[in-house]
């Protein structure tokens, strides 16, 4: 289904680790919008109401596809750092069982990467719909 490569060949621990050699704040965004340059563009008929994410401020689609037991998720959405914030998203989430990804730490992993310190609040109430839409998919699938 998505042939992007987070949760795949990029790890959550792998964005940590390039996170925690780039110093400035500045450089940290450059390096997450340049993340989401390498996520797949969703399909035109992936990007349906159903699939949208309420309380993002730009327009945001997730969608799932069980392989075996785990969820494959492709997303896309119209604003550069919001990709790239699907990105470090989907490192943590993608490729994984229902149970890993809800039982996987995403506020610790936030807290580490210093991400909501850094975001607006509009920003990070987005950040956090994204989570809860794919938790949600998780515990439907589970």
């Amino acid at each position: 289904m998505s042939n992007n490569p987070f949760g795949h060949s990029i790890s959550s621990d792998d964005i940590k680790d390039t996170l925690g050699f780039v110093d400035s704040w500045e450089e940290r965004y450059k390096y997450i919008i340049d993340l989401g340059k390498d996520l797949p563009a969703l399909p035109e008929d992936k990007r349906t109401e159903d699939r949208l994410v309420r309380g993002c401020q730009s327009q945001v689609w997730i969608d799932e596809q069980m392989e075996g037991d785990r969820v494959q998720l492709a997303v896309d959405s119209d604003a550069f750092i919001v990709k790239g914030l699907l990105c470090v998203i989907l490192a943590a989430f993608n490729n994984k069982t229902p149970q890993e990804i809800l039982d996987f730490d995403i506020e610790g992993y936030f807290e580490e990467l210093e991400l909501m310190n850094h975001l607006s609040a509009t920003r990070g109430n987005g950040l956090r719909a994204m989570v809860a839409r794919i938790q949600d998919i998780a515990r439907k699938a589970a």
